[in-house]
Parts: structure tokens; C-alpha cells; sequence
């Protein structure tokens, strides 16, 4: 890029800014949110594992640069957490996420404005936006795009297939999908030593190519 072009689009980006059109609010949530918003935007030029870090998440955690935490001091993360590309997890009424989980492009929602909405009252700090705790356990993968309800529990060792809405508690060991999520499967020591005998014998296919 020549100094002429640079010329041309910092004098544009000066005419933005110094524009009539275009304002900024001066409130407290405003500025709470402005500084989410550039703290996002600076983490863009981060790794997963250093944006992990960026969010005070904990050991072996990965984060990619499209995925978003809502208020982050309400989550309890697990170690060797990834939180995948297009992932909204929504801490805002408390969530716990256990070790060895993936996100995959899903969204976790710990709150519903449904009702402020129905009584026409769809604003910040409504006492009809409702919130409650989500819990996700050890070992789970969460497939996108898929939702997880406010206040569901999902148990340790479970699968939430793609396209999924998980509106009802997982037990342990589970395969649900479908919308609402519906039990698919147990994942019982018998299913995993299958799902491994498969991988090692696919692995001495390759080997023998």
C-alpha cells in the first residue's frame, strides 16, 4: 500500500470519527461494553490458547477468535476446555463447564428475555429477563449448532449430536440429539472399547498402505 492510499483512508477514518453521525454514548453500560468490545477485537491477532488465557480460562484451554463469553465472572470453567468457532456461551445467570469438554459452534444460554418481551418490556435490567444456572460435566462434546436451554443440566461422558436443542436435563453417559434433544444412545465402557477397536483398526489400515 502506497503512502498516498494510507493518506486517503486515515483522512476517511478521521472524517468518521470527528462525523456528527457518528456518537458515542458516555453511561456506565456503555463503557462496560465498549471495553468488552475492544478487548474482543484486540484478542482477533491472539492463538486459541492465548485467548484462553486472555479470558482467564484455565490450563489447556482453547479458544477461537469467532467465539464470545457473556459476563465471564458468573463461568467456571474446566481444564483442556475448547471453545469453539461461532460459540455464545452466556454466563449471566451462572455456569459451570467441566474438564475435557469441547463447544462446537453451540450456544449455552443461562438467561431468556421471552417474557420481557411478551410484557413489553424489552429493556436493559428488566425484572422479567429470567436466569439460571447451566451446568455442563466432565469429558462432554456440545456439536453446533446447537442450543442448550437456561438451567439444564448436562451430565459427565455425554454427546449432544449437531442441530440439536437441548431443553432437558442429560444424564450421564448419554447420546441425545433431535429438537427437543431426545436420548439416541448410552455411552457405556462396551460402546467406547467399540469406538476404539474401530480407530485402531482403521490406524492399521493406513499403516499397511
Amino acid at each position: 500500500m502506497n503512502d498516498s492510499i494510507k493518506e486517503r483512508v486515515l483522512k476517511l477514518i478521521q472524517e468518521i470519527w470527528e462525523s456528527d453521525d457518528f456518537q458515542l454514548l458516555d453511561t456506565k453500560r456503555t463503557q462496560t461494553l465498549r471495553l468488552d468490545i475492544l478487548t474482543r477485537t484486540l484478542q482477533s491477532v491472539m492463538t486459541d490458547d492465548e485467548r484462553a488465557l486472555a479470558n482467564g480460562l484455565p490450563l489447556g484451554c482453547r479458544m477461537r477468535e469467532g467465539a464470545k463469553i457473556l459476563s465471564p465472572e458468573n463461568f467456571t470453567c474446566g481444564e483442556y476446555v475448547w471453545i469453539g468457532e461461532r460459540v455464545i456461551v452466556d454466563a449471566s445467570g451462572g455456569l459451570e463447564i467441566g474438564d475435557h469438554t469441547t463447544l462446537s459452534g453451540c450456544s449455552i444460554w443461562t438467561h431468556s428475555s421471552a417474557m420481557a418481551n411478551i410484557l413489553m418490556d424489552n429493556k436493559s435490567g428488566s425484572p422479567y429477563n429470567v436466569r439460571s444456572k447451566t451446568r455442563i460435566g466432565n469429558g462432554c462434546f456440545i456439536g453446533g449448532p446447537s442450543v442448550v436451554y437456561p438451567g439444564i443440566s448436562i451430565g459427565n461422558r455425554c454427546i449432544v449430536l449437531p442441530m440439536s436443542v437441548v431443553n432437558s436435563d442429560v444424564p450421564d453417559n448419554t447420546m441425545v440429539g433431535g429438537s427437543p434433544a431426545k436420548v439416541m444412545k448410552t455411552i457405556d465402557e462396551a460402546y467406547i472399547e467399540r469406538f476404539k477397536a474401530t480407530l485402531e483398526q482403521e490406524a492399521d489400515g493406513h499403516g499397511e498402505q
